[in-house]
């Protein structure tokens, strides 16, 4: 079995910062990339941030500048350092990591349970 939890979310307001962690735990052999979506109410599911277990990262136009992902392959932990939050970034934030279970195996896309984040005055 395989979990990923985060934490961190919560009400900021505008022009303010959250730091995102998110750990995955269980059977796990290697983890390759790891990356953040987010969902606002009526919207589809995107792609915040995403970074390879080499240290290679891409974000989405809309929190380039503002936002940092790193992560702590030690720990397999990701982490999302949101600074200069405006109301647009309002949404259900979601960890995932495309992990490999044992020696040889499949990858497979895994997904945490998702946190909050609400930005406002």
């Amino acid at each position: 079995q395989v979990q990923l939890v985060e934490s961190g979310g919560g009400l900021v307001q505008p022009g303010g910062s959250l730091r995102l962690s998110c750990a995955a735990s269980g059977s796990i052999f290697s983890i390759n990339a790891m990356g953040w979506y987010r969902q606002a109410p009526g919207k589809q599911r995107e792609l915040v941030a995403a970074i390879t277990s080499g240290g290679s990262t891409n974000y989405a136009d809309s929190v380039k500048g503002r936002f940092t992902i790193s992560r702590d392959n030690a720990w397999n932990a990701v982490y999302l350092q949101m600074n200069s939050l405006k109301p647009e970034d309002t949404a259900v934030y979601y960890c995932n990591a495309d992990l490999v279970r044992s020696y040889g195996g499949n990858s497979y896309n895994y997904w945490g349970q998702g946190t909050q984040v609400t930005v406002s005055s």
